[in-house]
């Protein structure tokens, strides 16, 4: 699974996820989910659930809503593909922490550069839709945006899903 670490970009309900799970799978390395969601409510517990049951025990999880660069850095090592799903929800944990994005989005590129093994991260593309119609939702979408632009800087490989299918954009 070279060049690492790489970055799967899509809309909701693009198959990123399961693109990304494929993409470890198939590394046949040992399997790591760095999860950063937060079960906040029934639908989101569903979804939680929903990611669970399709790795069916194959992974080892571990879940880290808000210190992602410290986590990415203990859990990558020879031999394990670390997951990280996703930096979407990641930014929105920050967000709602009242951390500073900024800082955290340096931390993050700086831990990639470091990594002892591969990983795959996940995060939406959300520049694709219409300009939300509230402030903090722009500065969401500007926030995601600026972290994905330098995440896919930092990884050699940047790959966008939609409709399942993966185009790479950068090899």
């Amino acid at each position: 699974m070279q060049p690492s670490p790489v970055l799967v970009l899509g809309g909701q309900r693009s198959g990123k996820s399961r693109y990304a799970e494929q993409l470890v799978a198939e590394s046949g390395l040992e399997r790591i989910y760095l999860a950063t969601a937060t079960p906040g409510d029934a639908e989101m517990a569903r979804r939680i659930a929903a990611h669970r049951e399709r790795r069916n025990g194959e992974w080892t999880t571990i879940e880290e809503p808000l210190d992602l660069p410290a986590a990415l850095a203990r859990v990558a090592r020879p031999g394990a593909a670390v997951l990280v799903d996703c930096l979407t929800l990641w930014v929105n944990n920050l967000f709602g922490a009242g951390r500073d994005v900024e800082a955290e989005a340096a931390r993050l590129v700086a831990a990639l550069g470091a990594l002892a093994g591969p990983a795959v991260l996940v995060s939406n593309e959300v520049g694709s839709g219409i300009i939300p119609t509230n402030e903090l939702a722009r500065t969401y979408a500007d926030a995601l945006g600026t972290l994905n632009q330098r995440v896919a800087e930092a990884c050699p490989r940047v790959v966008l899903v939609v409709a399942g299918l993966p185009l790479v954009l950068k090899s």
